[in-house]
């Protein structure tokens, strides 16, 4: 099997010293810009987003955790230099936890969505952040037009399918696990709250980004072969195009901005143009959790490979389990439904979620994942590390939530993701795995 590459970007929201929001993201990126030329790095590993109070960070793909690990402390120091020269620092979390209104781009790719998901709505996309995990599928499989290269292995095409049920399999848990910031707008409705108003779900009845439009931003079902693979990525283009059509916006200017049948797609679990399947679902969170995540993902990708284990959903189990050359896995009706709910609502609390997350682990660490990576996801008594019960343990739950609380929420957690980014530096206590491959 040959060497698959994995990647990230994560997003940032810009604040001031005081913790307010900053809309200095162009003097922030033109900064960066000219240190990542000084550093021999590329202009588009630090980028703009939707809002002029977010900014984004991209990995390069890399063969490996450790290569991976080292690349995002080396962009991550570069912002924070750039930051602390114009004043401005990264907060790290998923949501900004007081009422802001976002000042969006004038960008003709943000506008078109704004134009037909409803402004109002579209304001949740830059009031939320997220991390996106690249998986690599092999070479040549993914095609901007076709969706799956027709001259694409079938070893390749299969690898992809499984890529993918894999990517859906784990969402739940990376919900769970990944909740940062309880806030929104001020308020602590004790749930994953990037998760609910970005995503939105009508059957849950939650007002988010995508909740009337499922196709182009919930979590999707399982595919059985490629060609339901390829007909999903289909429903998903034309409803966006209705939706398009709906609110009256041309559907020219989707084309003339890039648009394509893989473009019109916000899932959680997606096929991206440059040749991954991207998992969306991690809320922005502190470096610690984030590398871990990433690792954890890596190495049950690996096993998937590894191993030629096809996954396969399965009515009987609540759980993944190896059987002989099967991961299997909830089937969808439940993980797509109550798991998923419960991922959002009590989270690790529900015996579900705790039970589903602790056989994830079983299956990425046998597969190869080093428990002393993995150990920033778990305490020592075993019980798993979540930002958001260690956030609500010095700030309660209180609604609304003030401004001072607030402001001092943000600080702290700029705090920690800069002392978290040094102790990485040092390789303590979360060392990444020694005598990784590299390219």
């Amino acid at each position: 099997m040959a060497e698959r590459r994995v990647g990230l970007e994560q997003e940032f929201f810009l604040v001031d010293k005081t913790g307010a929001l900053s809309d200095r993201a162009d003097d922030f990126l033109a900064r960066c810009q000219e240190m990542t030329q000084e550093a021999g790095l590329s202009p588009e590993d630090l980028a703009s987003e939707c809002a002029r109070g977010m900014v984004e960070i991209n990995t390069p793909p890399a063969y490996s955790v450790q290569e991976l690990t080292e690349s995002y402390l080396e962009r991550l120091n570069l912002a924070l230099r750039a930051g602390r020269e114009l004043g401005v620092r990264l907060y790290p979390l998923a949501t900004y936890p007081l009422p802001i209104t976002p000042s969006l781009r004038e960008d003709l790719n943000y506008e078109l969505q704004a134009l037909t998901l409803g402004r109002s709505r579209f304001l949740n996309a830059a009031r939320c952040t997220g991390v996106h995990l690249h998986l690599e599928a092999p070479e040549g499989t993914i095609n901007l037009d076709t969706i799956v290269s027709h001259d694409a292995r079938e070893d390749d095409r299969e690898e992809l399918l499984n890529l993918y049920n894999l990517g859906t399999a784990l969402d739940p848990a990376l919900v769970a696990l990944t909740r940062s910031c309880p806030f929104y707008e001020g308020i602590a409705p004790g749930l994953a709250v990037r998760t609910v108003f970005y995503r939105g779900n009508p059957v849950f009845g939650w007002e988010g980004l995508y909740k009337d439009l499922p196709e182009v931003g919930n979590l999707r079902p399982y595919a059985r072969s490629i060609e339901e693979l390829i007909e999903r990525q289909l429903s998903s283009y034309e409803a966006w195009l209705a939706a398009m059509d709906r609110a009256g916006v041309e559907r020219r200017l989707f084309f003339e901005t890039g648009g394509n049948v893989l473009k019109a797609s916000w899932n959680p679990v997606r096929i991206n143009g440059h040749g991954t399947v991207e998992l969306r679902g991690v809320d922005s969170n502190y470096p610690q959790i984030v590398l871990t995540v990433t690792a954890l993902v890596h190495a049950a990708a690996e096993r998937i490979r590894d191993e030629g284990l096809t996954v396969e959903p399965y009515k009987e189990t609540r759980v993944m389990e190896v059987r002989g050359d099967k991961l299997l896995v909830p089937e969808f009706g439940y993980l797509g439904g109550r798991l998923s709910y419960a991922a959002a609502t009590g989270g690790l609390e529900m015996p579900e979620v705790s039970a589903y997350l602790d056989s994830v682990f079983e299956f990425a660490v046998t597969g190869g994942a080093k428990t002393n990576l993995l150990s920033g996801l778990r305490h020592p008594d075993g019980s798993y590390r979540v930002t958001e019960a260690e956030i609500l343990a010095s700030f309660p739950p209180i609604s609304p939530l003030s401004t001072d609380e607030g402001l001092r929420l943000v600080r702290e957690s700029c705090d920690e993701l800069e002392e978290q980014i040094s102790s990485l530096q040092r390789g303590s206590p979360y060392q990444p795995e020694q005598g990784a491959k590299k390219a």
